[in-house]
């Protein structure tokens, strides 16, 4: 990929009105329902046959979502002679993914690319999806002079603002979240972007202890480095960059993990200097995405309900889906998939395993011969069309038309 100076991309408004009425009525086409859209506005309860399926109150897609999904779409109408590529998925689902290559867009990364970036040329339109990209990616993509669909979003956005502003003060950023999300590597980019920023990603609590101990005592720089290697900056130094923080977080992190690790190292901070150095030494921003937070507090709500089990619908790699899978484990049987073609019986359910990281199979996971209670939710990359397909499956294995319920 060249990176010889060349004239920015044009501004161009995709969502213009009449753009914007052709896309809405593509994107509908594509992932409405109907069917969840009443069983919305009838208290997302649905009972026949003896058993009872109950809806989160807050569930698919989000705002950030929806826009980036009508940018791609938009792009294609609007650029429909030129090449388009997109950095990787436009989200964390399947089914949008497979949508979109369907339009001729084409994937510049990950384990399903169709292109390289040394593909790319002046005369090309390069998507950047909702997660964002990277500095260096960034900087190589405009010296092109290709054209730019940014979709990143809004709240990724108010992540990477609060990272600059870290370095600019000489501030560790301390990022919550996982290293080789593609979030994570865009935020983390942001910390070097502009002074001397450094970075370190902690993962999970037992990671965040193991920094905590690290500030208060020390300890062998070396087992440290190896322990974070590939989650920090180049030149890291934890005698050095320990001593002043600030938290971010990758936004699709639980709530609750995030705070307990703000709470553990702002500790840290204060066992180690002391009450009168906390204010200069220690930085915490809520940067925990609305929708993320909405979509568990829906969960906690629902998991509260009388319940047999779960269902959570949504792409395996989707970080935010992960983390209401996991709230969910805790509390009942849970099935994570990606589709209703997942639920192959009432006597058989192939689903994706956190533990071991596949697809497995489980066997007699639906009550039969009496009345069972289904909770069903998804993260916010799923479109409805794949909840209603799920919706839908569990009735038929009970014998029960969906359309025929909701008409009764």
């Amino acid at each position: 990929m060249s990176t010889t100076p060349i004239a920015a991309s044009k501004k161009v408004n995709l969502r213009r009105p009449g753009i914007m009425e052709a896309v809405q009525q593509q994107v509908e086409q594509h992932y409405r329902s109907v069917v969840v859209e009443k069983l919305r506005a009838s208290g997302n309860v649905l009972s026949a046959a003896g058993l009872t399926v109950r809806l989160a109150k807050q569930f698919g897609f989000c705002y950030g979502v929806e826009r980036a999904i009508d940018l791609a779409y938009s792009a294609r109408k609007v650029f429909k002679d030129k090449k388009i590529y997109i950095l990787g998925e436009i989200i964390h689902n399947p089914e949008v993914n497979e949508q979109i290559g369907r339009m001729g867009i084409k994937s510049l990364a990950g384990p399903n690319s169709e292109a390289s970036p040394d593909d790319v040329t002046a005369d090309d339109v390069v998507i950047v999806p909702a997660f964002g990209a990277e500095v260096d990616t960034m900087s190589r993509l405009q010296a092109i002079g290709c054209q730019l669909v940014d979709t990143t979003c809004g709240d990724v956005l108010s992540v990477w603002k609060r990272v600059t502003q870290y370095a600019s003060e000489q501030i560790t950023s301390i990022i919550h979240g996982k290293a080789w999300h593609e979030e994570t590597k865009a935020t983390s980019s942001r910390a070097l972007a502009k002074g001397p920023g450094h970075y370190l990603v902690v993962y999970d609590l037992a990671e965040t202890d193991y920094v905590c101990n690290y500030i208060r005592h020390g300890g062998s720089k070396e087992e440290f480095l190896k322990k974070f290697e590939g989650a920090h900056s180049p030149d890291f130094d934890p005698d050095r960059d320990l001593q002043c923080i600030g938290l971010a977080n990758q936004t699709t992190m639980l709530r609750s993990e995030t705070e307990d690790v703000q709470r553990r190292l702002r500790q840290a901070i204060l066992d180690r200097y002391g009450e009168k150095e906390l204010v200069q030494r220690f930085r915490f921003f809520d940067t925990i995405c609305g929708a993320t937070q909405e979509r568990q507090d829906a969960l906690d709500q629902l998991l509260a309900q009388p319940l047999d089990l779960m269902i959570v619908v949504g792409g395996y790699n989707s970080s935010n889906t992960s983390h209401l899978v996991e709230m969910s484990e805790g509390r009942h049987p849970t099935y994570f998939i990606k589709s209703a073609s997942m639920i192959a019986s009432d006597k058989l359910i192939r689903h994706y395993s956190l533990k071991f990281q596949k697809e497995i199979e489980t066997e007699n996971w639906m009550p039969v011969g009496r009345s069972a209670a289904i909770g069903v939710t998804a993260g916010a990359s799923c479109p409805n069309n794949l909840i209603e397909e799920t919706i839908r499956r569990l009735f038929e294995l009970r014998g029960v038309s969906l359309e025929g319920l909701l008409a009764s």
